[in-house]
């Protein structure tokens, strides 16, 4: 979905938030934190990273490892769910920890935020928090393959679809379990940058997309259905 229109250009996005809970996937932030990280190099962007408290964020399930692993990275928010600044976009990553009961705080300030953005991006689980916070009502999306039926079992108000790499409904961009997340990174500066932009930066990733936002390889692997 080529960005090249007037209106396009006149409206992107300045202030970036992405919410961060205990046991999120690691290549879910930084996948697209790192294209947008590249981005700020030719474009003004500012990012906060918005936690529960100003405590360090690991991606240490919320559950015992079984082969007893120390194995996980930490990431210090800048700001807290009570004190974020307004965004222009918010998001939303997935993990094992998406799942947990103890992110009801996560949930809430994505119900909270969310009519005051211009965009939500969801990565991998992450829609599982959009949809159990309620802003996919009534929208169509996707989400982790391998967890896809624990998943759209979280809210039936949400079309699902199935063979989606990513969808854009709205200001609403899903996307496919975690690598996904770089392709509707890319998508989405490609629609708000221009796609001369997001082919600079694919490049100076070495990063081959995926173009077709309706093919997810993963979908055929585990034989899924659309929703509805």
């Amino acid at each position: 979905m080529p960005g090249t229109s007037t209106e396009a250009k006149n409206s992107v996005p300045l202030n970036y938030g992405i919410v961060l809970y205990p046991g999120f996937q690691a290549l879910d932030v930084f996948g697209p934190l790192d294209a947008f990280n590249t981005l700020s190099l030719l474009r003004p962007l500012n990012l906060y990273v918005i936690a529960e408290t100003m405590d360090p964020v690991s991606t240490k399930p919320p559950v015992p490892n079984p082969h007893g692993s120390q194995f996980a990275q930490s990431v210090l928010p800048t700001h807290t769910f009570a004190n974020a600044p307004p965004m222009d976009v918010l998001i939303i990553p997935g993990g094992i920890g998406s799942s947990d009961r103890g992110i009801q705080s996560s949930i809430d300030f994505v119900k909270k935020v969310y009519p005051s953005l211009q965009y939500l991006i969801t990565v991998c689980t992450g829609a599982g928090i959009a949809a159990r916070a309620g802003v996919l009502d009534g929208k169509r999306a996707t989400t982790n393959k391998r967890q896809w039926v624990p998943n759209i079992a979280l809210r039936d108000e949400v079309t699902w679809i199935a063979h989606a790499r990513w969808v854009v409904d709205g200001n609403i961009y899903t996307s496919s379990g975690v690598s996904a997340g770089i392709d509707v990174t890319f998508a989405f500066i490609d629609a708000l940058y221009g796609s001369e932009i997001a082919g600079t930066l694919a490049d100076i990733l070495e990063y081959e997309r995926h173009l077709d936002p309706n093919w997810d390889p993963f979908a055929e692997k585990y034989g899924l259905k659309d929703s509805k």
